[in-house]
């Protein structure tokens, strides 16, 4: 059957959603590429105790840190839904959620440089 939010094609297969780049964004002050590490490291070092598989957190960290044509192969062989296509929400195949934030997933507008 699937999750709820997918739709059925030809052959009875899911459909896989073509990935694309967040939108722009700012965060709340400016910030330096150091900064935006060390957040990013946070959040992957704590993801998987919020629920889901291992193996789908390091492969939506794979896909997060790869380019847009990497990260679409590495979703579509790990199974994983995206439910966005910017991956700020995806489900894995027993229908846990996922969750990005956009900091893991692209630069601030207000980014600057570390001095």
């Amino acid at each position: 059957m699937g999750c709820a939010g997918s739709t059925p094609v030809k052959g009875g297969e899911e459909t896989a959603k073509k990935l694309r780049k967040p939108k722009a964004w700012k965060h709340t002050q400016p910030i330096t590429r150091e900064q935006l590490r060390q957040m990013r490291d946070e959040f992957w070092d704590t993801a998987p105790h919020y629920g889901g598989q291992k193996e789908i957190w390091d492969a939506l960290r794979a896909a997060a840190e790869a380019d847009i044509n990497l990260a679409q192969a590495i979703v579509d062989s790990a199974g994983i839904i995206v439910s966005n296509a910017d991956l700020t929400v995806c489900y894995d195949e027993r229908g846990a959620k996922y969750e990005l934030p956009k900091y893991v997933l692209s630069e601030p507008s207000n980014l600057v440089r570390d001095s």
